[in-house]
This record gives structure tokens, C-alpha cells and sequence, in this order.
């Protein structure tokens, strides 16, 4: 899939998901900016582990200061949004160039989903399987 033009302005999307949540990644050409649902990195995620973990596909096919990240990030929780995005960025990274960053990327294991998800509520139970005490009478 060839990239986007949008008003002369190239541009790479990946969508990455874990668990309950989605983000919309786009590449753009640049400095290594990465900015999520409006907010700095710095300021959208306290920890530096999830900062790294952001920046792992960036990091591993060399392309920090190529690419400016902005990204839509919602649903789940902050740690779930973060491998969400590692997943989008990852995605994007293929698409910008299959050729170089696809074995890599596969390698790693930063393009397969996370299909964890939190298991429903089953009838009769409190919670998926938690039940009440037994008691023979």
C-alpha cells in the first residue's frame, strides 16, 4: 500500500491494538517528534517504560529522527495504549518501507496483536469466574 498524499504532505498510517485499546499512528517526515492525542510523549506518559516501549520500532529499525509520530490513542489503560501504539508504529513503519523494516519488525514480535482481552461476566457468578464460597450446607 503506497503512502498517503494529503495536500502534498506524505504521510505513513498503522492502527495498533491491545487489549481494549485502539490508536491511529500516521508517520510524517521529520524530526522524531512523537505526539499522542495532542500532548508531548513526556507529559502523556509518566513512565519511562512506556516511553521505551513506544519508541521500540523506532529504535530498532533505526528511525528516531526520521519521522514525526502523531497519534489517536483511546480506550483501555495507559500501559494498553502504549503497546497499542507500538503496534501502530510498527504497522506504519511497514508501510512506509515493506522491504527494509518488515523482517525486523516480525523478528521483534512488534507486529502481532495482543488479543488479550478481559473475559465477560458469566450468569450465576459474581465475575467471569469468580463464584461465591461452597458450603455443603
Amino acid at each position: 500500500m503506497a503512502a498517503k498524499k494529503s495536500t502534498s504532505k506524505v504521510y505513513y498510517y498503522g492502527t495498533g491494538r491491545r487489549k481494549n485499546a485502539v490508536a491511529a499512528v500516521r508517520l510524517v517526515p521529520g524530526s522524531g517528534k512523537i505526539t499522542i492525542n495532542s500532548k508531548d510523549i513526556d507529559e502523556y506518559f509518566g513512565l519511562d517504560t512506556l516511553k521505551l516501549l513506544v519508541r521500540q520500532p523506532l529504535a530498532i529499525t533505526e528511525t528516531e529522527d526520521k519521522f514525526d509520530v502523531i497519534v489517536k490513542a483511546i480506550g483501555g489503560g495507559i500501559s494498553g495504549q502504549a503497546g497499542a501504539i507500538r503496534h501502530g508504529i510498527a504497522r506504519a513503519l511497514v508501510e512506509a518501507d515493506e522491504d527494509n523494516y518488515k523482517s525486523v519488525l516480525k523478528a521483534s514480535g512488534f507486529l502481532t496483536r495482543d488479543a488479550r482481552m478481559k473475559e465477560r461476566k458469566k450468569p450465576g457468578l459474581k465475575k467471569a469466574r469468580k463464584a461465591s464460597q461452597f458450603s455443603k450446607r
